[in-house]
C-alpha cells in the first residue's frame, strides 16, 4: 500500500512542527525544510488547519504552530482520514473487474488495509518525533538557530 503524496506531506509537516519549540515557521520555511513545493505544502497546511491540528497566523510574527490535538493525534486515524475511504484495488474503475460481485480478493485487501491502519493507531505525532527522528528534524538547515 502506498500513501498519497498529500498524506505523506501532512505527516511530515506535523512532525516538523512538533519539534519547532517556540519558533513558528512559515509555510514556505516548512516547504523548504521538507524539500517539497510550496503550493502543495500550502494546501496541506490549509487542510491540517481546517482539522484543528495546527494553527496558522498571518503577518509579521506569524507562522505555524502545532496544536495539542495535532501533537496527540493518532497516526492511524490521521492516515485513515487523509487517505479517504477508497479501496486498495480499483475494482469498479473504468474497466470494472468481472469478478467484483463474488471476489474474495477485495475483502482480503480491505482487511489488510484496516490492519495497516490498526498498526498505526497507537502512535501519535509526538511519538514520531522521539529520538532519533526529532534530532534529525532539528538538524535541518532552516531549523538551526541563527549564529
Amino acid at each position: 500500500m502506498r500513501l498519497l503524496r498529500s498524506t505523506d506531506m501532512a505527516l511530515r509537516v506535523l512532525m516538523r512542527l512538533a519539534v519547532a519549540g517556540d519558533s513558528s515557521p512559515t509555510t514556505r520555511e516548512v516547504a523548504d525544510d521538507m524539500g517539497v513545493p510550496y503550493t502543495h505544502t500550502a494546501k496541506v497546511v490549509a487542510e491540517l488547519q481546517h482539522r484543528g491540528l495546527l494553527a496558522a497566523r498571518r503577518g509579521r510574527g506569524g507562522g505555524l504552530t502545532l496544536t495539542e490535538a495535532g501533537r496527540n493525534a493518532s497516526v492511524g486515524a490521521l492516515v485513515r482520514e487523509l487517505e479517504g475511504e477508497g479501496d486498495v484495488a480499483d475494482c469498479e474503475g473504468s474497466t470494472p473487474c468481472p469478478l467484483s460481485s463474488d471476489c474474495r480478493l477485495r475483502g482480503a485487501l480491505r482487511r489488510a488495509q484496516e490492519a495497516f491502519y490498526v498498526a498505526l493507531d497507537p502512535y501519535t505525532v509526538a511519538d514520531m518525533v522521539a529520538a532519533p527522528t526529532g534530532p534529525l528534524l532539528l538538524g535541518l538547515p532552516a531549523m538551526r538557530p541563527p549564529t
